[in-house]
Parts: structure tokens; C-alpha cells; sequence
């Protein structure tokens, strides 16, 4: 036994493969070291002393991070799996104490990687400890699916988003870059169940959702129509669009730039920036009894100059 070093009576056998860092490696990851040569090890990072190895935690099987802690037999852990352990080495089952893997860490800072984003065309090389912060950032990276009225995990490029919001969700598709859409709805009471709404405008070669749909704002009920980009931001603020909805001689009108579905449409949402109609003024503008929902919103996109 090495000394000062207990032995733990309990050890965790599973744990749940994440770190507080969120650089889970994937299969098409092509990691890559240019400080060494040979064969590609399972992270794709080129070695021939298995530095990817040493890197790589051996509970949850991601790269490390400082701190990287090690056990008094030199059995090193990333930081979330020691709590996860109780501070006992899954190797050994030594007691880690808090001993420092610095040596490692070292090695670690002269590592140069390519972007785990590289196979959706990121070709770019970032130091050890900076790539993590450009890949939570990395325009390449995968977009989530922008359809709100579901949990949807699914990700992917905007080629194939537009295609699973079409077969998976049925979200109508148009050609186009005016619309003029009539929502109804028999009980416009239902605030709580989030009446809601997505079509996705094919314009000027780029696909637009027009989200609209009912919430709750304070202890107002409202309904509110926006759009957003299936791009990147800097893309977004290239267009413009416009919403209009009324009747019976008034109207509100809305103009605005359209966001990115980088933002979620929660996010969205919840900051307003679209066109935004109570529900009394909503009922006025369907006319009849005002027992049931009859808007009409028209709009248009457009490209600044």
C-alpha cells in the first residue's frame, strides 16, 4: 500500500459519463497532436507514447481538464469523477486525497487539436485548453431542431433539420418571401395549453420559421407571432421582416430582424421581440361572438442592402 493512502471499502461502479466541462469526445472526432506522429489512437489524436491515453479520464472516458487529480499510486481522474467516486481511485481504491496531476496538465498545454466539429467542416486547430471554448461556439457545430412543441433532441445541419421538421413534424413548407396566414382556434381560452404554429419560408435561398402561438405573460394572456433564421446570427442581420395583423380599421404592425435558432424559441419568446397581441384585441380583430380565434397575420421578408 502506498503511504498515507487508505483503502476505500466502497467503490462506484457506473457513473454517468459527463463533466462539468461538457467535452464528451465522439467516434468522428479527429483530434490531432502535432507534436507527435504514428498511429491514430481511438480519439483520432496521433501517438506513439499514448499521450491521448493519459489525457483520457477512466471512469466517464473524456478528456481531462485541470484539475486532474491523480491517487498516491499515480492513478489520475478528472475532477467530476472523484466526487462521483467519494474521492476513492476506481483503480486501486487507494483514497485520491488531493494530489495534482501537474505534470499532466503540462502535457496537455503542448497539445494543438482540430476541432471535434471538423467532419461538418471546421478545419481549424486550437490548443489543448482552448478547444473546448471554441467548440461551444464553433459555427459548425450542430443546430438544435427548431420545432417548439415537443422536447426534440434531434441536431443537425439546416439541410437536414428542414427535411426532419418536414417528414417528422409536418411543419408546412413554403416558397416565398410574403405570407398572409389565418390561424383559428374554437376555444381561444386555452392559454395554458400554448396554442402554437410553425411554417418555414424557402426565401431568397434560405429557410425562415414563422413561430406563432398563445402564452402567458404575467397574468396577461397573448398570443405572438416572430421569425426566425435557420442560420447563423451574423446571417440572421442581413434580413429583415415585417408582421401585420387587424381588422375592423385598426392594425398593429411589427417590423423587426429575424433571430437565429441558435437562440431557442423559448428565449425568443420570452424577450418578446416579435409581435406580441393581447387576447382581448386578438378576439376584436376575429369578430362574431369573440368565442373563437380568427387571425389573419401577413408579412415579409426582405434583404438589406
Amino acid at each position: 500500500m502506498a503511504p498515507g493512502g487508505g483503502v476505500c471499502k466502497d467503490v462506484i461502479e457506473s457513473h454517468p459519463k459527463t463533466l462539468k466541462y461538457d467535452v464528451a469526445t465522439t467516434k468522428t472526432d479527429k483530434s490531432v497532436t502535432r507534436i507527435a506522429t504514428g498511429v491514430s489512437g481511438k480519439h483520432g489524436m496521433q501517438s506513439t507514447n499514448g499521450v491521448h491515453e493519459l489525457l483520457e479520464c477512466p471512469v466517464c472516458s473524456t478528456l481531462m481538464y485541470p484539475p486532474i487529480h491523480q491517487c498516491p499510486n499515480g492513478h489520475t481522474l478528472c475532477s467530476n469523477c472523484k466526487l462521483r467516486v467519494h474521492n476513492c481511485c476506481p483503480t486501486c481504491r487507494l483514497e485520491m486525497g488531493n494530489i495534482r496531476c501537474l505534470a499532466l496538465e503540462k502535457v496537455a498545454e503542448s497539445l494543438e487539436l482540430s476541432c471535434r466539429h471538423q467532419d461538418l467542416g471546421c478545419h481549424d486547430i486550437f490548443p489543448y485548453y482552448s478547444k473546448l471554448k471554441h467548440e461551444q461556439s464553433c459555427r459548425f457545430r450542430p443546430y438544435n431542431c427548431p420545432y417548439a412543441g415537443s422536447e426534440c433532441s434531434v441536431t443537425g445541419d439546416i439541410p437536414y433539420l428542414v427535411s426532419h421538421l418536414k417528414d417528422d413534424h409536418n411543419v408546412d413548407m413554403h416558397d416565398g418571401c410574403t405570407f398572409n396566414h389565418r390561424y383559428v382556434k374554437s376555444n381561444p381560452h386555452e392559454v395554458e395549453n400554448a396554442t402554437w404554429m410553425l411554417t418555414v419560408f424557402n426565401c431568397y435561398g434560405r429557410q425562415f420559421c414563422l413561430h406563432f402561438e398563445a402564452f402567458q405573460l404575467g397574468m396577461a394572456p397573448v398570443y405572438i407571432s416572430f421569425l426566425r433564421f435557420m442560420g447563423e446570427d451574423s446571417e440572421a442581420k442581413k434580413f429583415s421582416y415585417s408582421l401585420e395583423v387587424g381588422g375592423y380599421g385598426r392594425k398593429f404592425t411589427w417590423q423587426g430582424v429575424p433571430r437565429s435558432i441558435r437562440d431557442s424559441h423559448r428565449k425568443v419568446r420570452d424577450s418578446q421581440d416579435g409581435l406580441v397581441i393581447p387576447r382581448n384585441m386578438a378576439l376584436f380583430f376575429s369578430g362574431g361572438d369573440r368565442q373563437e380565434l380568427k387571425l389573419r397575420v401577413s408579412g415579409r421578408i426582405w434583404k438589406e442592402q
